[in-house]
């Protein structure tokens, strides 16, 4: 479909929260969407989509990549092209708690700020990329972790605007994503969470939270770990709309591996090492897909055909 005035964008998969972390961790995942995305002269927009979300989605000017691209557009100065062109290979899986929504928000930003690069429009720095992607997605835990690879700690300052940091995390962490057949929308479990928590919650959360930054970064230990990822914010207020998540949640750290809910979920993230990897499979069953990840250490990756 795209040829030598098209663009290739591969994005990872995202884990946000990692338990007290609440909407500032987040870690970059070896899974990956790819958009393949081209300019035409032809008017209207042409999507093919292969993977998840393929006879779902939309097909034209409501898809999120093509939405966020003309709103790219429209940041950059750049005229609204008559016709766009995309491929998606959906990779990552949809309402999981894995980061589709923020990898499409990413892919079409950096997408089309490529194809206008390419045709004499004024850049978007990469700064303005992360600003621009979180005022799209909403907050910036996904996104970052998406842009930039491996673990990141975002924030947002009094004013509004975005910031993050990226961290590398130790060579033995080993995250397992825990993957159900059922969905549950961001909006639905964070409709859950109350307008106040008690002091001593956030507390809690504010020691584990530091805690789980330096047992990710140091030489992780299983019962470090296990401790560092309690959270007290938002699973348990959530768990109504997922109990079997938040039944296999406590199965998994009754037995001494640190999981947590992925993102708002329904997927369970596991941060496992060696001690406790082989613990997982005993407290799953079958309707649970076991993926095996690593982290991906350089976020969104962009190139040209002409490159490969």
């Amino acid at each position: 479909m795209t040829d030598s005035h098209g663009v290739v964008v591969r994005v990872p998969a995202t884990s946000a929260n990692l338990g007290p972390g609440f909407d500032s961790l987040g870690l970059a995942l070896d899974l990956y969407d790819e958009v393949e995305a081209a300019i035409s002269d032809s008017p209207g927009v042409r999507i093919e989509v292969e993977g998840h979300g393929a006879g779902e989605l939309d097909d034209g000017e409501g898809h999120l990549v093509v939405r966020t691209m003309r709103a790219t557009f429209d940041r950059m100065g750049f005229a609204q092209p008559a016709g766009v062109e995309l491929r998606c290979r959906n990779r990552i899986p949809h309402a999981r708690g894995l980061g589709s929504s923020s990898a499409a928000i990413c892919a079409g930003i950096l997408a089309a700020r490529a194809l206008a690069r390419r045709r004499g429009a004024e850049d978007l720095p990469d700064a303005d990329v992360f600003a621009l992607a979180t005022e799209l997605e909403g907050h910036p835990d996904n996104v970052a972790p998406c842009l930039a690879g491996g673990l990141t700690i975002a924030w947002t300052d009094q004013s509004g605007v975005a910031s993050m940091v990226k961290l590398t995390p130790h060579e033995d962490v080993r995250p397992v994503a825990l993957i159900p057949d059922f969905r549950l929308s961001t909006e639905e479990a964070r409709g859950l969470l109350p307008k106040d928590v008690p002091h001593s919650d956030a507390a809690a959360n504010a020691g584990r939270a530091a805690l789980l930054v330096a047992a990710l970064t140091g030489r992780p230990e299983p019962g470090l770990l296990l401790a560092a990822t309690e959270d007290r914010l938002h699973q348990k207020y959530r768990a109504p709309a997922m109990p079997r998540t938040a039944d296999l949640v406590r199965r998994l750290r009754t037995a001494g591996v640190p999981a947590v809910v992925s993102g708002a979920g329904p997927t369970v993230l596991a941060l496992t090492t060696t001690g406790t990897k082989d613990l997982i499979a005993a407290e799953v069953g079958n309707d649970w897909h076991i993926q095996p990840m690593n982290v991906d250490p350089s976020g969104a990756f962009v190139r040209f055909p002409e490159t490969r």
